[in-house]
């Protein structure tokens, strides 16, 4: 594996690497859930490049970017054990040069939600993802579901730009309890990873209630009951799958998306409910055509 920290050193190795080239893009503290796209892009691929940096421009003011966990010669050694053949690492410094001043705005996709409870962190992903893009050139780009507002923003912004590579979108990686796996996972006490799990339960209850319950009121009302102490919600709603618009009604395709804190850490999770012919709105490919169906 080769490890590039500059721009160009990047796009050099990564043109001299054989097509498709899919790229995984990190912020480290690699998990079971950046495996499985590291996995999916090496299946997938002749080549497969990833990066390692932790974007401080998606970080605000009172986040928790000087405490977000780092762990590079072990995220390194996954890497390489993933068959990574280039892996992207620049330094804060390389990556925003001196009066940087360039933001991408997606508009208003990026405002609801992840995006008013963290002032400019979509701006911040947006822009770092199209350095990134533009820096490794890839064929194709992998994103997990967990983050799924965010798989929005940067389709958006994807298209928008004209910006030539595909789009992946992996399921979300799970516990054996239901809870998505996070970097952030590791900050719960005892009691907040106890009660994280009714948090994915409540979501479900949700996407559940569509085959039965018209009223999307009383359906996030009923859901929001379950979830257990410590966890507080920060937003529970179910939205329409592509512009996040919020539904006043319960109706198909949809996405369920919500957020929780436990204590000083934010966990967001979000389940979908598939069009009427069960085809996935979020998915790459839809549930539906990888089953072999049609």
């Amino acid at each position: 594996m080769r490890t590039a920290k500059t721009p160009g050193s990047a796009r050099s190795a990564a043109r001299a690497l054989p097509r498709p080239l899919g790229l995984v893009p990190t912020m480290g503290a690699l998990h079971a859930g950046h495996r499985s796209l590291l996995e999916r892009a090496r299946r997938e691929n002749a080549s497969v490049a990833a990066s390692l940096f932790v974007n401080p421009l998606q970080f605000g003011p009172s986040e928790d970017f000087e405490r977000y966990p780092r762990s590079f010669e072990s995220d390194v050694a996954q890497f390489e054990a993933a068959g990574v053949d280039l892996l992207y690492a620049p330094s804060v410094d390389e990556m925003y040069q001196p009066n940087f001043s360039t933001s991408i705005d997606v508009g208003a996709l990026a405002k609801a939600f992840e995006g008013a409870a963290r002032r400019g962190h979509f701006a911040g992903v947006a822009t770092v993802v199209a350095k990134l893009l533009g820096a490794i050139e890839p064929t194709r780009v992998y994103l997990g579901q967990k983050d799924v507002q965010q798989t929005a923003v940067l389709r958006r912004m994807i298209g928008d730009l004209d910006i030539p590579v595909e789009v992946v979108v992996c399921p979300t990686v799970r516990e054996p309890d239901g809870l998505a796996l996070s970097s952030r996972n590791a900050y719960l006490s005892a009691a907040q990873r106890a009660a994280a799990p009714s948090f994915h339960r409540a979501l479900e209850s949700v996407a559940a209630a569509f085959e039965r319950d018209g009223d999307a009121d009383h359906v996030i009302a009923t859901a929001r009951e379950l979830l257990e102490s410590p966890l507080v919600w920060e937003y529970l709603a179910i939205v329409d799958p592509a512009t996040f618009e919020p539904r006043k009604d319960v109706r198909r395709p949809a996405l369920v998306v919500g957020a929780v804190r436990a204590g000083a850490t934010r966990l967001i999770d979000n389940v979908v409910v598939a069009r009427p012919d069960g085809g996935d709105p979020i998915l790459t490919p839809p549930l539906l055509q990888a089953a072999g169906r049609t």
